[in-house]
């Protein structure tokens, strides 16, 4: 039986439990079916072979029906973090739904603190020996963090790389024009690469480009850069990074 009913279902979680047996808790929907759809095709492979006797042992060797929180192969390969029956481990770091250090319990002392809390067990740090469990509403949780990221990424800033190419013999009017483009780049909080590509026998005066992308440089005050020019095969750049406001 699977429940995808209440405010769970707004969070993208569901209930999946055998009729007469209590729930594991939450899962995500997606996750769910993909585990149901990987179960089916396991278990048509083994019928495939006439071995129907086995595939019951193995089911229940594993725990792969419900009340083993659906462990099969899609283990691993999801990032969602393992909640109430999906979580193995004999014993866990155990952290209140207040948030009081619990110390080490076993999974069934910190599976019924979760019960009588009517939260949920939340595996929150897998890599720790022993892992760190805490109880908690695994949907609000689920709610907030997608919140978040939501969030970061709204206010996350992409800084672009932009070029602007200049030419050996360049003239006073384009170098003031390209000087131009350059600043306006570098207002809007964008590195710029100056580069020039030497042509034919301009190979042999790489020396003069150095000396124009250093000019042009020091025409932009509000850059800064790490490196002198840099020569890669036939084209030689430097690279222009915004300096910070001092507001």
């Amino acid at each position: 039986m699977v429940n995808c009913s209440g405010k769970e279902s707004s969070y993208g979680l569901c209930r999946a439990r055998l009729v007469g047996s209590e729930s594991p808790g939450y899962t995500q929907v997606h996750l769910f079916f993909e585990q149901i759809a990987a179960l089916c095709e396991f278990c048509a492979a083994v019928l495939k072979h006439g071995r129907p006797r086995f595939l019951c042992q193995i089911l229940q060797h594993y725990g792969l029906l419900f009340g083993g929180a659906f462990i099969i192969a899609t283990a691993g390969k999801s990032k969602e973090l393992e909640i109430n029956g999906q979580i193995r481990d004999r014993e866990v770091r155990l952290i209140g739904a207040d948030g009081e250090q619990k110390g080490v319990v076993s999974i069934q002392v910190a599976m019924r603190a979760a019960e009588e809390a009517g939260l949920d067990l939340v595996k929150i740090a897998p890599q720790a020996v022993p892992p760190v469990c805490k109880v908690l509403d695994y949907g609000k949780y689920r709610f907030e963090q997608q919140k978040k990221e939501k969030e970061a990424k709204k206010n996350q800033k992409v800084v672009e790389v932009k070029e602007t190419r200049l030419s050996l013999n360049i003239d006073t009017n384009d170098f003031n024009t390209k000087l131009n483009q350059t600043a306006k780049f570098l207002a809007a909080g964008h590195k710029v690469k100056v580069s020039i590509r030497f042509r034919g026998r301009e190979m042999a005066h790489s020396a003069l480009g150095a000396d124009v992308l250093k000019r042009f440089a020091e025409a932009l005050p509000q850059a800064s850069t790490d490196k002198p020019p840099v020569l890669e095969g036939r084209t030689m750049s430097i690279l222009l990074i915004p300096k910070p406001n001092k507001d």
